[in-house]
């Protein structure tokens, strides 16, 4: 007893039992949404989705093992070279990747592909621990600030002209460990504006915009007249947000593809024909729709068994648990997410090392792009980017990348008390 507690009393059991539950139930959902109703299902047949799901989760486990068997140490020693060769994957992609629905993400080895962004995330989450948690490094500092964006950005450049937008979007997840360590919460403040500056110009046009800007800054003016100091920025800002309310326009009109537009217009209501751009989401709000409070039923499903969704093993496959399992299985998924996400963030205040903290925080807001998104995106909050339900939709890339991505993270926090 005293020998197993040793060998495995030091990995956090929560976590483990949380991937195992998701990553269980993930499949489940993707053999109902990828067998064939009218016929017998043929485990040992790979042409079969859940087939090869399931041989990808068997690796995955094997995976598992390699990580917790190697030293808490190697990740921090060697983040560096493994960033390193992470870009360079992706940088191959232009010589040696393989075109895949539009998109130049794959290396193709037979039947089966690999997909480099998705161990990229990985990878720059270690070099970022690396960078952020060295002695010299001060997050306040404009220059190590600049540098950090650098590790940020490098690969998520490599990673949007494949065209992949919707992989380079998580990479704003590091900006909750940055955040964490000390940087200036304005970075979060104007990245929100931006962003919402963006969205209700597109929808409600400039002129609103500008004129709710111009209030807000005379309100402000008026409200701290009294004050000497930093009068300025009530005249700034408001220039800087009208000019980039007028660039909005161009911006979509311009840099936006015409694919990207129409899903943009999906969620914010406007005219889309709802038979092509739009019909993905539109079925799958139908299929969540369906669900009801407690669901149709496993394999009972009318819109996912009459295959109305597209994609619904991957990028949709939350609309197969909503429909089959309604809105008491939805939110049992939903507090597996959260729970997996509160607990890697209980574990990483926990840490001895910066490293393995930042790694942590780091992780913790990589899932939650991943689940913000993917869940916006199949109930028709978000426009459609292509993000992946980690540990649930099919692939094996993405669910060897998220449990390579977790369990460093078990192997880190397993050597706590070896950390000073």
């Amino acid at each position: 007893m005293s020998s197993f507690s040793k060998a495995y009393g030091n990995f956090d059991w929560v976590i483990i039992a949380l991937f195992v539950a998701l990553v269980s139930i993930g499949w489940i959902n993707i053999y109902s949404a990828s067998v064939d109703p009218t016929g017998v299902a043929e485990f040992f047949d790979f042409d079969n989705l859940f087939t090869r799901q399931l041989l990808f989760i068997a690796l995955s486990f094997l995976i598992v093992i390699f990580i917790l068997s190697l030293d808490a140490k190697f990740f921090e020693r060697f983040a560096s070279i493994i960033y390193v060769i992470s870009i360079v994957s992706l940088l191959g992609l232009f010589v040696f990747g393989k075109n895949i629905s539009g998109a130049t993400s794959w290396y193709s080895f037979g039947s089966f592909g690999i997909q480099p962004s998705e161990f990229a995330k990985a990878a720059t989450a270690l070099a970022l621990a690396k960078y952020l948690s060295d002695i010299q490094t001060d997050v306040k500092s404009l220059t190590h600030q600049l540098r950090a964006f650098v590790i940020i950005a490098l690969p998520a450049i490599c990673i949007v002209p494949q065209p992949d937008p919707g992989s380079a979007l998580v990479y704003a997840a590091f900006f909750f460990p940055l955040y964490r360590e000390g940087l200036s919460g304005v970075y979060l403040i104007i990245g929100t504006v931006t962003i919402a500056l963006f969205v209700l110009t597109l929808a409600f046009g400039p002129l609103y915009i500008i004129a709710g800007i111009v209030i807000i800054a005379i309100a402000l003016l008026i409200r701290n007249r009294k004050k000497r100091f930093g009068k300025r920025l009530y005249y700034i800002l408001p220039i800087v947000s009208i000019l980039f309310v007028f660039s909005v326009n161009y911006i979509f009109e311009n840099v936006f593809e015409q694919r990207h537009r129409d899903r943009f217009n999906v969620v914010l209501g406007k005219d889309v024909d709802m038979k092509s751009i739009g019909y993905n989401t539109y079925q799958s709000e139908i299929a969540i729709g369906n669900g009801g409070l407690a669901g149709k039923g496993f394999l009972k499903g009318t819109q996912t068994k009459g295959d109305f969704v597209p994609e619904q093993h991957t990028d949709y496959i939350f609309s197969t648990v909503g429909e089959e399992w309604g809105f008491l299985g939805s939110t049992l998924v939903i507090a597996l997410f959260v729970g997996l996400m509160l607990r890697i963030i209980v574990l990483a205040e926990r840490q001895k090392s910066q490293f393995s903290r930042i790694y942590g925080y780091s992780i913790a807001g990589i899932l939650f792009i991943h689940f913000l998104i993917n869940i916006g995106m199949v109930t028709g909050v978000f426009p459609t980017v292509g993000i992946p339900l980690p540990f649930f939709s099919y692939g094996g890339s993405g669910l060897w990348g998220f449990t390579i991505l977790l369990f460093i993270f078990v192997k880190l926090d397993s050597d706590r008390i070896n950390q000073w």
